[in-house]
């Protein structure tokens, strides 16, 4: 009955990303201009992403099914209190794992085609990687199904998240007052998709903004900082190969260079970015060499 519901529910997402996307395109084609090409990438990767999953190519429910006959117990969503339970959980673990996705390079190879645009609009939200389905990522909401929520119960948590967030890739919905201190919003969101410095690995939230706020990675957008979307090196291409499979390329080429063990793991685990004689171009790096410039210049 579940899984019959999420197909449902994965029909109607489609129909309604699908139409808004266009309608949205048509609406910022007349008033500013709109990068067609580039909304194509994003339709070419929801696509080629279902033709993957329609192949059983994933790892996503392996991993899922796996832990399920080691769950402590087995919870039934009964009531009020069992839906909370879920919604917390399945947001406090999405907020892990979109962290990781920014702050491990393994994960970061899929997750980067979803910063890939350079311009902000709904059809950015289902550009989301061909590979997503095979980095393991799914092991961060392994825990529900250990506690003893059934998995495609978590698989539907985790899809109406995302369905959420669809409508916050926008760059004309204003602040929304007082909600911003409680949900994510088209502003918090703004600002985890841009490239500025002063923006950089913030608002990892899905629905809620409340565990960016608690753990210290909640930025607000500021007037006087425009967001520049995109990646920190900006992808420029519109082959859809190329904005696949570059970030894959370039781990090849730096794993061809390593010299031992610990650069391998490095640059597999390590934060985007990371060289191993400390001169990259992770966050970290790029802020103190900022500092560095700015003191200097003092």
């Amino acid at each position: 009955m579940i899984m019959h519901t999420h197909q449902q529910l994965l029909l109607v997402f489609l129909a309604i990303v699908l139409s808004a996307s266009v309608l949205e395109a048509l609406v910022l084609s007349h008033q500013r201009g709109f990068d067609w090409r580039a909304a194509a990438v994003s339709v070419g990767d929801l696509l080629g992403r279902r033709l993957l999953l329609m192949t059983g190519i994933s790892t996503s429910g392996l991993i899922l099914e796996a832990v399920w006959p080691h769950r402590l117990t087995s919870v039934r969503i009964d009531g009020p209190a069992m839906f909370l339970l879920l919604f917390v959980g399945q947001e406090f673990l999405y907020y892990w794992y979109h962290r990781a996705s920014h702050r491990i390079r393994w994960l970061w190879l899929t997750h980067s085609v979803h910063h890939s645009p350079n311009e902000l609009t709904l059809s950015a939200a289902y550009r989301i990687g061909w590979l997503q389905h095979v980095t393991g990522a799914t092991v961060f909401f392994a825990p529900l199904v250990w506690v003893g929520f059934r998995p495609d119960v978590v698989v539907l948590a985790l899809s109406l998240n995302l369905l959420y967030q669809f409508w916050l890739h926008t760059t004309w919905i204003p602040r929304l007052g007082w909600l911003e201190y409680v949900l994510n919003t088209p502003s918090a969101h703004r600002v985890h998709h841009a490239a500025n410095l002063e923006y950089l690995d913030a608002n990892y939230g899905g629905v809620l903004i409340v565990f960016d706020r608690l753990f210290g990675t909640y930025v607000a957008e500021r007037r006087d900082v425009p967001c520049r979307f995109g990646l920190v090196k900006p992808q420029t291409s519109n082959n859809i190969l190329r904005v696949e499979f570059d970030p894959w390329i370039s781990l090849l080429r730096d794993l061809r260079q390593a010299r031992n063990l610990r650069e391998v793991l490095g640059l597999l685990f390590a934060p985007p970015g990371w060289r191993p004689d400390g001169e990259g171009e992770t966050t970290e790096d790029l802020r103190r060499r900022l500092s560095d410039v700015s003191a200097a210049s003092a």
